[in-house]
């Protein structure tokens, strides 16, 4: 099991340049990777190289950028200039959004989005794998200068179709805020699309919130983030069984956040992500790999825990412990 981080912007009260502060403290800790995600506030190719200039050691992965906003050339050009000003490697992940932000947002049509992955899917696989000298695109008279970026091609999935984009594209296939129940059934269907596509199949990563010991505030966030997907084909199924069946008959009748938040017991906080006391985080992390999960990237609540750095230093610790028995830092941070 590999363990990064998220930074990402939350769109609420949280400081501007919280993304890049949990980015300092994951890199300090000695995790391996950092996720610049994408929003209405922060473009994720910028957070990504802003992190890269204050860290010293991530790994960097931007996005998942909507499909339906950029074209595969601008995706793959951002992320090779990610790598070209930080002076390592960078990759990008990939996702369909939602209309909310891609037609609410960006006033972009949000058509066929399934299909559209693919398309960008198999165009920015091409060109991250492009070498200076060569056009551009196809037939063009403009030439690439820019070395590739070396990173992972991660495509956000779901549904099926989905899925089998990752599987005949992707380095990494990404879920989001799932149950270990989730993760078994969706790793089972990305190993038969991986084998109908010949080719091995990606490694299966999930952001998942994360708390430890958390503050009420903590806890509020990670319901916030929760309550915004109960109303999503299949989250909503997932909820209904886990015993949410009242919030998300709330949310599909249209509720506001105020009362959904109500709705939502505090347990529902850890049926999808790492949240309470340590040893209950262990024992999550535990079910995730049992499910089939290979990495989980941390995305810690900061209300309350500024940077997430209770969180983060928390869970460093228990990784640390996993990947490193003999306690002399010679392993990754990565559970074995």
């Amino acid at each position: 099991m590999d363990i990064s981080v998220v930074a990402v912007g939350r769109e609420d009260d949280s400081p501007v340049d919280e993304p890049l502060r949990v980015a300092v403290l994951a890199d300090r800790l000695g995790y391996r990777e950092v996720w610049a995600g994408e929003g209405p506030t922060w473009d994720s190719f910028v957070l990504a190289t802003a992190i890269g200039r204050a860290t010293e050691r991530v790994a960097l992965t931007a996005g998942p950028v909507p499909v339906s906003v950029r074209d595969p050339f601008t995706i793959a050009r951002g992320t090779a200039g990610v790598a070209a000003v930080t002076g390592r490697p960078a990759g990008v992940a990939l996702g369909t959004s939602s209309k909310r932000v891609v037609e609410g947002v960006h006033g972009r049509p949000r058509i066929r989005p399934a299909a559209v992955m693919e398309e960008s899917a198999a165009a920015v696989r091409r060109f991250l794998h492009g070498v200076p000298g060569e056009p551009v695109v196809p037939g063009s008279s403009f030439r690439r200068r820019l070395a590739p970026p070396g990173g992972q091609l991660t495509v956000a999935a779901f549904g099926d179709r989905a899925i089998a984009t990752a599987a005949a594209h992707a380095d990494r296939m990404l879920l989001d805020i799932v149950s270990p129940e989730q993760v078994s059934a969706l790793r089972a269907k990305l190993l038969a699309a991986a084998e109908r596509a010949g080719r091995p199949a990606p490694t299966l990563a999930a952001w998942l919130p994360a708390a430890v010991d958390p503050e009420p505030e903590s806890l509020a966030q990670v319901l916030g983030s929760i309550a915004g997907y109960l109303t999503v084909p299949g989250y909503s199924d997932m909820f209904t069984a886990a015993g949410l069946g009242e919030a998300v008959e709330l949310a599909a009748a249209g509720a506001d956040r105020d009362t959904l938040l109500r709705a939502l017991p505090p347990t529902a906080a850890g049926a999808v992500g790492l949240v309470g006391d340590l040893d209950a985080v262990r024992a999550r992390i535990d079910a995730y790999a049992e499910a089939g999960l290979d990495e989980i990237a941390l995305v810690p609540a900061t209300a309350g825990d500024p940077a997430g750095e209770r969180t983060l230093t928390a869970l460093r610790a228990c990784v640390t412990s996993r990947a490193d028995p003999a306690g002399d830092g010679t392993q990754a941070l990565r559970p074995a």
